[in-house]
């Protein structure tokens, strides 16, 4: 040792310890909490859309097995009655019944028309076609999209 340099005589410095991750600290804990909730929101709201939507992927099963049992092109009345029959259904399930049920003809064909927005409406000839005892003429494909159109996209009763 060399008297003269006292600085000899020190140890070598010594690296603090790395801090490490865990624990993490209070705000991210708290961060991962909000997050948790969050995601448990969005789950529950998604699941809830989902179910509310089942009527009306029902009702387009139904009307696109309607489309493909319907083989004879000259005898719309049936055809017509049953789909009648499924809008009025699905109708009932998204509105109030003392609102739907006793709707016919005119008045039926207009809560048709107003209450999707947009797209392929229902013909005028609509309303007299579903009540006539002989065969209509009508274009069942116009119907069949403009049921397409209303069962996709009417608006539900809050």
């Amino acid at each position: 040792m060399n008297p003269q340099d006292p600085l000899a005589d020190l140890q070598p410095l010594r690296s603090p310890e790395l801090i490490g991750w865990w624990p993490p600290a209070p705000g991210w804990w708290l961060l991962t909490l909000l997050m948790l909730i969050a995601i448990a929101a969005l789950a529950y709201w998604v699941v809830q859309r989902y179910r509310k939507g089942a009527y009306r992927r029902r009702a387009l099963q139904q009307l696109q097995s309607l489309q493909v049992e319907f083989d004879q092109p000259d005898d719309h009345r049936e055809h017509l009655s049953h789909i009648n029959a499924l809008l009025k259904s699905v109708a009932l399930v998204a509105y109030s019944r003392q609102d739907i049920a006793a709707q016919y003809g005119e008045a039926w064909l207009n809560f048709l028309n107003h209450s999707a927005t947009g797209g392929e409406s229902f013909q005028p000839s609509y309303a007299e076609a579903i009540y006539q005892k002989v065969n209509p003429e009508i274009d069942i494909a116009q119907v069949h999209r403009a049921a397409y159109h209303w069962i996709k996209h009417h608006k539900v009763a809050s």
